[in-house]
């Protein structure tokens, strides 16, 4: 059968996989969003249902005023003795901890932390032995991929931090994972930045401590010099069996907004590459070592795709999240509608407006709400990060009680107001409107049947490009200032 990548679409960066009971799961990097690292199912690797999160509780992380991007990086999510585990880091904290539990579907153990620094944390098991390893410095000060082995109960080093392998070559050594297949070590690792140089990188040992040498078709898999090519940083993958004997790389990956356009607005998303062993148990993967649009691999399964999300049709705990500690109680959210709170805290500042958003998993769409206003500002952000994002809202007027519709444009620190237009009474419908090049806005009163637009503004000054950072846009509904807003109707469509 043929799969289309992404396999997952829109910003759900760094994953990592196991398997399970028959079933695969995978994690994800979730930085200043709460709750934190997505969490989903797949019984085939190629379609996947989000369950909800590991981190939904603020005891589990801290997340308060911390910086755009900073938070929750790169997870690893493993099964070992009927028990999940989910190793992650704070890297505003600068703290290594894990989470666990024995229930799936149900919540996640307060976290055990590790005394070992370094980002992108993983575990490895045997012989009900455990071993953790980041990238970092080791105790000696050597830096590299650094693993010691823990007491899995406490968390505590039961051996010294040592380096076993630094790379080969390239810049930014990461995401290191570690396997037994057969009688080899392999550890896998990215390298070059998660960006345009992005690629994935393996070596093996006949020792978990090493030596390991390197695999002579490094890099494993890369599109770094894959051009013209819409789909390009591929690399932070973690090594997959599935249940009929054939391997993969579930890795990250990003898509241009145009093939002649180095921007890229929907964040890092998940991506699936078959894997080849050779005969001398070395592997390579993909296509010439690149990631395709499309594969054919065996099995029987029909890769399915929503389009239309609707209050309805979205679970709150599930596809929706908030920025960094919500104040839950501006909150009122039901089947049908939500009520927004405002607050004084707004959404150029590194702290928690009232903001609740989905990710955005295609270049074109259609979005719209009706929202009623009573004090304040409320409408829709199109957000990257505090200094770029574009906001169309309705707000009560400066002067007497009528109400307007504006459209904001903020980039790179300048926040401009594009247009205002007054409205009848306190209730429209705001629109927004997105293809590869430009996000446009407009309103609709009640009875009209032609919206009115008010603006619009290029994608990508909306980019990792731009904006710097490791998120993507977020489509959210946000208040400010004294007052409340009632979200009805809402539809987010993808063509």
């Amino acid at each position: 059968m043929i799969f289309k990548n992404p396999v997952v679409k829109g910003f759900y960066p760094d994953p990592s996989v196991c398997f399970a009971n028959g079933k695969y799961y995978m994690v994800c990097s979730s930085f200043q969003y709460f709750p934190g690292v997505p969490l989903f199912e797949s019984e085939d690797l190629v379609n996947w249902k989000q369950l909800g999160y590991v981190l939904t509780r603020t005891s589990q992380v801290d997340l308060d005023k911390i910086n755009s991007s900073g938070g929750v990086f790169a997870p690893t999510i493993r099964f070992h003795n009927g028990r999940f585990y989910v190793v992650t880091t704070n890297d505003t904290t600068r703290q290594n901890f894990y989470v666990y539990t024995d229930n799936i579907y149900g919540e996640w153990s307060e976290p055990i932390y590790v005394d070992q620094g370094g980002i992108d944390p993983s575990l490895y098991f045997e012989k009900n032995r455990c071993y953790f390893m980041s990238n970092g410095e080791d105790d000696n000060g050597v830096g590299g991929v650094v693993q010691c082995e823990i007491d899995i109960k406490t968390g505590k080093k039961l051996s010294e931090s040592k380096c076993i392998w630094q790379g080969s070559g390239g810049r930014f050594l990461e995401g290191p994972h570690l396997y037994k297949i057969g009688k080899w070590y392999y550890l896998m690792a990215a390298e070059g930045g998660t960006e345009y140089g992005h690629m994935i990188t393996c070596a093996r040992s006949r020792s978990l401590w090493g030596r390991y040498s390197r695999n002579p078709n490094n890099p494993v898999l890369s599109n770094r010099n894959k051009a013209p090519y819409l789909i390009q940083g591929i690399g932070h993958g973690d090594l997959i069996q599935d249940q009929n004997g054939n391997w993969f790389i579930i890795s990250l990956g990003f898509r241009q907004i145009h093939l002649w356009m180095p921007f890229h607005n929907l964040g890092r998303e998940v991506f699936l590459t078959p894997v080849r062993f050779g005969d001398d148990g070395w592997f390579t993967a993909g296509a010439d070592g690149t990631t395709e649009e499309t594969f054919e691999i065996p099995g029987d399964f029909r890769q399915t795709e929503k389009k239309l999300y609707t209050f309805n049709t979205t679970k709150w705990n599930v596809d929706w999240c908030y920025m960094r500690k919500p104040e839950l109680k501006k909150y009122e959210l039901y089947y049908d509608r939500a009520v927004l709170y405002g607050s004084e805290v707004s959404l150029e500042e590194a702290d928690s407006p009232t903001f609740i958003a989905l990710r955005q998993k295609e270049f074109n769409f259609t979005m719209g709400a009706d929202v009623t206003v009573e004090g304040g500002l409320a409408g829709f952000t199109v957000y990257m990060c505090e200094n770029e994002h574009y906001d169309v809202f309705v707000r009560k007027c400066e002067e007497g009680d009528g109400y307007e519709a504006v459209l904001k444009l903020n980039i790179g620190g300048i926040k401009h107001i594009q247009k205002v237009k007054p409205l009848k009474s306190n209730k429209t419908r705001l629109i927004v409107k997105a293809d590869n090049f430009s996000y446009s806005f407009a309103f609709k009163e009640e009875g009209e049947n032609i919206p009115t637009n008010l603006g619009y503004g290029y994608a990508k000054y909306l980019t990792s490009e731009v904006s710097g950072g490791f998120t993507g846009v977020m489509l959210g509904m946000f208040a400010l200032g004294d007052g409340k807003a009632e979200f009805v109707n809402f539809e987010l469509e993808y063509k």
